[in-house]
């Protein structure tokens, strides 16, 4: 890889960070400024995938159930609620947003603003009306995030960053973070969470690791793998498939292509252009931070255009 151009054409973008391992080893590391790589910045929907990790946490520890129970395991108020479809939403619903809710994340209704302004997140979001039954359609929602985390409390007793110090963040070394929470006191689970970019980082290599840190199964690999897998295809713009609050993809041809010519690659991103991309096959990570207002930032996708064509020659 010839990290002498990718400096210079990441430069005009004027991103916050582009940090790359590859096999263990940083080979590129870029900070705006010495600033940016020592303080915790927002992640946004990057949270999602963290929250993801949890949960595949708790199952390991069975303090949670099968992903096909139904959430009035944890919500009994849904035995009342007027739309009778909100009763057959499972986990695994949840956790690949496919829990069927009339939702817009933003335009339209404008869902997210309208849950964030709300008393009681979780009611507004179980109090949403229906555009699908459970598991037809994937539709992007930060409020299903929101019912995992308050699940995720529930199923753990205590808040989910308590459990994340215990059980992800303690083992990876990540010292410095903030978490927001909802007016009941709930992490956020779909943003909210504020990391360094090198965080980041072992993040990703956690999962490119699957689920192995140090010698240390994090999480089981059976679900590390599990929760990066495609598990249904999204609708444009956006590209490829959704997984356990994880995005799937390819690049340079068809899925499962030769490595030689193409690669599948996961990832967790996050708005305004926060990104972990996860590329097995190569044994690479690539995080990703910006921090400008929409205006100023790059319209099209970095990793596609700029990194991974690279990735393929290195």
């Amino acid at each position: 890889m010839d990290l002498s151009t990718l400096a210079a054409e990441l430069a005009p973008l004027n991103l916050r960070s582009c940090l790359i391992s590859r096999q263990g080893e940083m080979i590129f590391e870029h900070y705006r400024d010495r600033h940016a790589a020592l303080e915790i910045a927002k992640t946004n929907s990057c949270t999602k995938s963290i929250l993801s990790a949890l949960l595949c946490i708790a199952m390991d520890r069975k303090l949670l159930p099968q992903t096909d129970t139904t959430i009035g395991a944890f919500f009994p108020q849904v035995a009342t609620n007027r739309n009778p479809r909100v009763r057959d939403i499972t986990l695994w619903h949840l956790l690949t947003m496919t829990a069927g809710f009339d939702w817009t994340e933003f335009g339209g209704q404008n869902s997210f603003p309208r849950m964030t302004r709300s008393p009681d997140w979780v009611e507004f979001v179980l109090e949403q009306p229906f555009r699908d039954s459970p598991g037809i359609k994937m539709e992007y929602n930060s409020g299903i995030s929101q019912l995992l985390s308050a699940i995720l409390v529930q199923a753990a007793g205590m808040p989910v960053a308590r459990f994340a110090e215990l059980n992800l963040f303690g083992p990876l070394g990540i010292e410095s973070y903030k978490w927001e929470r909802d007016p009941q006191g709930i992490h956020t689970g779909g943003f909210g969470l504020w990391l360094r970019p090198s965080d980041m980082l072992k993040f990703g290599q956690l999962f490119l690791h699957q689920g192995t840190w140090e010698n240390e199964q994090l999480i089981s690999r059976d679900l590390a793998l599990q929760s990066v897998q495609p598990a249904i295809s999204v609708d444009a713009p956006r590209r490829g498939f959704y997984a356990w609050h994880w995005w799937a993809d390819s690049y340079g041809g068809k899925r499962d292509h030769s490595p030689a010519s193409s690669f599948d690659y996961f990832y967790a991103r996050g708005f305004g252009g926060q990104f972990i991309h996860v590329i097995p096959a190569l044994e690479t990570v690539v995080v990703l931070t910006d921090d400008k207002a929409k205006k100023a930032q790059f319209p099209g996708d970095v990793f596609r255009q700029f990194i991974a064509p690279l990735l393929l020659r290195f």
